[in-house]
């Protein structure tokens, strides 16, 4: 086990590597109080299974850019750790199930081998930055987006600013005003923008989200300056970190912190935390992030293709021309996302002679190939056609994209995998001409949370459940009229009805058939506005009538036994505890950390730092009197009026005086030393008084 420690190059990341290691031996011998211990992991990953015991690890692909030999390398983490399984996120991540929570620290420092790592892949962090993935070869972008998505993943991995936020922070970069990385939705988005001098610059969508509640985000910059990236991000964060939601998770995203506070005060805080930031202009290096090498031309194989049509199909679906002239992008359809490492290995083999060392994870849950000549096309396709990856209809309707559900997700409450599967063979066998069909989206999740993001499709299901004779039927609720506009402008599907599961195909006929024969000439968008919600509830409500269910109707999709709902305790971020000992512990050990990062001379680092110790060290006194703030700054007003205003503690003007100069100043040598002397002296009181208290 301690092998990994003489391997690993990077002695950060070999640090946190043993870290996790030393908190998993804490965690099982009761050192660390589970919920506290939750947090801790999924930071670093690691997410609980809806089966007890077993870990999913979710695999951090920042833009979903990853080699062959990285590939490779996962494959074999999941042969060895896992089931043997990858599955593709909508966050262009890998996900690999069933792992022992005490073999995590082994599996991370192999796949750090490659330069592959778990670091802030779930929990209340930046989680993966996404982007479109035909970045860098996209006729239509001004330029490519992907060195400046790998500046801010880079910026941010391991920042003090986002490591215990009250939520997760979503970050996208679109490569041109089709917004194929859905801006709309995300807490950040940017679309490239030249502007009248032949400066690069984006557009910022800001505090979108799904969820259970979908907030649709507003643009707040039409142009950017690239060099201004960084440092509004930076500001943002610490935004959210000191003024968002930290007790109740379901209002602890950045729109919620906007829908309290209103955008303007929100972006005046913004603004006033620049003077704080480690940076106040950032240049990112245009060539952090290369185009791959195109493969040598070579004596293509001659192939013979037996089924001329679906190739040339194939051709028209999965094809498509790069602004590199000569060459060609590929995409593989990959049917709910999971591919087989065994199929992966072999994918790997068969691609490798014809395409650029590069692929991309699609937020469609498919994978994009690069740099292929159009002499190797037929070969390759044949390649993937042995190994079942030359599905017709690329990001079609034909191409579902789906999350987990029940099959191993906590929050599940009705299958979606299989449902995919089914709905994508109603469409190849009735209604085949839809393969064509890419204006159309057609996405599902497990319950109502949207990690299959149906919040955005035209067509969407969630997960649900309804009674009926006494028990509960499986169901889907029936979403209708989203999608993607453009240029930041998108739209959240409405709500229509909820139907039995094992009645979504049918669901599915009537739609395509109405749309077949009212609606063809224009887009489901129009044909859906000019219809009206009303008139498809009309339409789907003979599908909801509960008197006529069939014993089947209670069993769900892939599954033999009768439907329960069996929800279990959500993941998708770290659990704040609120414990006096383990805030006072924490405290301290941030301290070590603002006194190491001013050492090497990070003295920003060292300031968010100083600064996360009073607030926790606060927190931990208002807990002795029952008070429990559910944010940053309410903690820091509460402290004021319940110990400093008692004389119990004395602070000069006040508390909230010396927490706040983290904003107040430049982040100098000085301050950081003074504001440091701060925090230590405060925890010094605190020793005594609880030594008194005792």
């Amino acid at each position: 086990m301690q092998s990994f420690r003489t391997e690993l190059e990077n002695p950060i990341v070999e640090q946190d590597i043993i870290d996790l290691e030393k908190k998993i031996y804490d965690f099982r011998a009761g050192k660390i109080h589970e919920e506290r211990f939750r947090s801790l992991r999924l930071a670093r990953g690691i997410y609980g299974q809806r089966q007890p015991g077993v870990q999913m690890i979710r695999i951090k692909l920042p833009f979903g850019k990853l080699s062959f030999r990285q590939l490779l390398r996962i494959a074999d983490i999941a042969d060895e750790y896992a089931s043997g399984n990858l599955h593709l996120t909508t966050r262009q991540d890998i996900q690999i199930h069933y792992v022992s929570l005490d073999r995590t620290p082994e599996l991370w420092a192999k796949l750090e081998q490659d330069d592959i790592t778990l670091r802030e892949a779930c929990g209340n962090t930046v989680r993966n930055v996404t982007s479109s993935p035909n970045a860098g070869i996209d006729l239509d972008e001004p330029f490519d987006v992907s060195p400046y998505a790998h500046a801010v993943f880079s910026y941010f991995l391991r920042n003090p600013i986002c490591q215990e936020m009250g939520r997760k922070i979503k970050i996208s970069f679109s490569s041109s005003d089709k917004d194929t990385a859905y801006s709309y939705i995300h807490d950040l988005g940017f679309i490239p923008k030249i502007n009248e001098a032949g400066e690069r610059g984006f557009k910022v969508m800001f505090a979108g989200g799904l969820g259970a509640q979908p907030f649709l985000a507003s643009a707040v910059h039409e142009f950017l300056p690239e060099d201004q990236l960084i440092p509004f991000s930076e500001s943002v964060l610490r935004v959210f970190d000191r003024y968002g939601e930290r007790t109740n998770r379901n209002k602890a995203r950045l729109k919620y912190l906007v829908q309290k506070l209103g955008l303007e005060e929100v972006l005046r805080l913004v603004e006033e935390e620049r003077l704080a930031n480690k940076v106040k202009s950032f240049k990112v290096d245009r060539n952090s992030v290369e185009q791959p090498e195109a493969p040598l031309a070579i004596d293509y194989p001659n192939v013979e293709i037996q089924n001329q049509l679906r190739y040339q199909q194939w051709l028209d679906t999965n094809v498509v021309e790069q602004k590199q002239k000569g060459f060609y992008a590929v995409y593989v359809k990959v049917q709910i996302g999971d591919i087989k490492t065994d199929q992966a290995r072999a994918f790997v083999a068969a691609v490798k002679p014809y395409v650029a060392d590069e692929i991309r994870v699609t937020q469609n849950q498919g994978l994009l190939l690069k740099f292929v000549r159009k002499e190797a096309l037929p070969a390759l396709y044949a390649g993937l056609y042995e190994l079942d990856l030359a599905e017709l209809g690329f990001d079609s309707l034909a191409d579902i994209t789906t999350c987990p559900g029940t099959d191993t997700c906590n929050l599940g409450i009705s299958n979606s995998m299989t449902l995919a599967k089914v709905l994508e063979h109603t469409i190849q066998h009735d209604f085949p001409e839809f393969i064509y069909e890419k204006n159309i989206k057609i996405k599902i999740s497990g319950c109502m949370n949207s990690c299959g993001q149906h919040g955005l499709a035209e067509i969407g299901f969630h997960g649900s459940s309804l009674k009926a004779a006494g028990k509960v039927v499986p169901a889907v609720q029936v979403m209708l009229g989203g999608g993607t506009v453009g240029n930041g402008v998108g739209r959240v599907a409405e709500r229509v009805i909820k139907v039995p599961s094992k009645r979504a195909d049918l669901v599915l006929h009537a739609l395509l058939n109405d749309f077949k024969a009212d609606g063809y000439e224009e887009t489901f968008h129009a044909y859906y506005d000019r219809k009206g919600k009303d008139y498809f509830y009309q339409l789907l409500k003979p599908l909801a009538d509960l008197n006529e269910l069939q014993a089947t109707d209670f069993v769900d999709w892939g599954h033999e036994e009768t439907f329960e709902t069996a929800i279990g305790v959500g993941e998708c971020a770290g659990v704040v505890i609120d414990l006096v000992a383990t805030l006072l512990l924490e405290a301290e050990e941030k301290l070590g950390w603002a006194t190491q990062a001013l050492a090497h001379g990070a003295h920003a680092d060292s300031i968010y730092h100083t600064y996360s110790v009073l607030v926790s060290a606060a927190k931990s006194l208002l807990l002795d009197k029952g008070i429990n703030s559910s944010t940053q700054i309410g903690v820091i007003k509460e402290f004021d009026a319940q110990y400093v205003a008692t004389g119990e503690f004395v602070f000069e003007p006040s508390f909230q005086e010396i927490a706040l100069q983290i904003n107040k100043n430049e982040p100098s040598q000085v301050f950081a030393e003074s504001y440091l002397a701060s925090a230590q002296q405060f925890l010094t009181q605190i020793k005594a008084k609880r030594e008194v208290t005792a």
